[in-house]
């Protein structure tokens, strides 16, 4: 378990947004990956655009899509297995909320400080959790493989990247997230030694084994990066955007919970500026924010003061917004020496800015042409046909 004192160490001293601005995405030249590289595409929950997220399905649909690596977020059973779930809570990609023999297990508990009524990874077994099945999250998504897959342990995931890399004649990477670590570390189940662990076994300890750990906290990361050269990535979240693509920030999504905990008063903006980037590359390879920070967009407001309704649908959704030129983000991380991986890349053109026209493969090449390191998408077969010009 993770002590104060390590969390104390762990809190990164970083200030203020990068806000600087290059010229329009639409007539930039294209910027090389820091890696010298191609792009890394990981396949985001596996291939979630297609089946639900977290299953060994997905997984190996995004492996025969061409994804380079696959994404588990990690959480703790009862008797303490790391298994892949989005979230301890369990009710919107398991079927648990229709399971009578496990009505009783709902139950709140705060959640990076909010309170969470629910059901708990935490508070089942895996063999509880292996009688449940995997779910779509998107309501708006195929339903139709909802109830057949079971949720797999982080063994199984790191057993099915090294058959299906053998058997295709290339390296599966695993790119783990350590969901919500303090909260795991207060209920009694820390995940950073048992991922480690699990790491060691698999033969996985340099910075050149196919693994990255990432997460939004970063004294959690500077505890691992204490005891494992694998990559680590600091991820950077938000919660939404403005009409003018502003950054918005709102807790818990405004920064690392461990800052809320050290009464840090530090947010996510701070992680990318110049200062707080060369912070990170104390005790990470490389960092993910959300790729508004990189490139954001803004809706088109008109003499009403009301966003306009561009493609005249009668819905205002991101086909609404237009894209603002980048950031300097991605530039300032390369000047340290940091990687960087963004998300979340979709397919539905609702999702997709107005400039892209409906064309999911428009968005990758404009954030490629960033010089970005990789990316997670909910469709990895898209995003390597993109990448590849194919």
């Amino acid at each position: 378990m993770m002590t104060k004192t390590l969390l104390a160490a762990g809190i990164a001293a970083c200030l203020g947004l990068a806000t600087a601005v290059t010229q329009p995405a639409n007539s930039q030249t294209a910027t090389p990956p820091l890696s010298g590289q191609k792009p890394l595409i990981v396949g985001h929950r596996g291939a979630s655009g297609y089946l639900p997220e977290h299953t060994l399905e997905a997984y190996k649909l995004a492996i025969e899509q061409g994804a380079d690596f696959i994404e588990p977020d990690l959480v703790a059973t009862k008797d303490g297995v790391l298994v892949a779930r989005h979230e301890p809570i369990m009710s919107g990609t398991t079927d648990v909320a229709n399971r009578p023999e496990f009505a009783s297990r709902k139950t709140t508990r705060k959640l990076d400080g909010v309170d969470t009524n629910d059901w708990f990874a935490g508070d089942f077994t895996l063999a509880e959790i292996k009688t449940l099945r995997a779910k779509q999250a998107f309501a708006d998504r195929d339903q139709s493989h909802n109830g057949k897959y079971q949720i797999p342990t982080f063994q199984e995931i790191i057993d099915l990247a090294k058959s299906e890399g053998a058997r295709l004649g290339r390296t599966i990477g695993v790119y783990p997230e350590t969901k919500h670590p303090i909260f795991h570390a207060a209920i009694g189940l820390p995940l950073e030694d048992r991922l480690l662990d699990a790491l060691k076994a698999a033969g996985w300890t340099e910075k050149s084994s196919p693994v990255i750990i990432q997460s939004f906290e970063a004294a959690n990361l500077r505890y691992l990066r204490g005891k494992t050269q694998v990559r680590l990535f600091q991820l950077v979240d938000a919660d939404g955007v403005d009409q003018d693509g502003g950054i918005i920030l709102a807790a818990p999504f405004d920064k690392p919970y461990d800052f809320v905990v050290t009464g840090d008063k530090r947010t996510f903006k701070d992680l990318v500026t110049p200062e707080g980037l060369k912070e990170i590359a104390t005790y990470a390879d490389g960092v993910a924010p959300w790729k508004r920070y990189l490139m954001s967009a803004k809706q088109v407001i008109g003499a009403d003061g009301k966003p306009q309704d561009l493609n005249k649908d009668g819905v205002i959704d991101e086909r609404d917004r237009v894209l603002l030129p980048p950031t300097d983000v991605v530039k300032n991380a390369h000047a340290v020496g940091l990687q960087v991986h963004s998300w979340t890349f979709r397919n539905e053109p609702k999702r997709l800015a107005s400039d892209f026209k409906g064309d999911p493969a428009a968005e990758y090449k404009a954030y490629l042409a960033l010089g970005i390191d990789g990316l997670f998408s909910d469709f990895p077969d898209t995003a390597v046909k993109a990448r590849d010009g194919r």
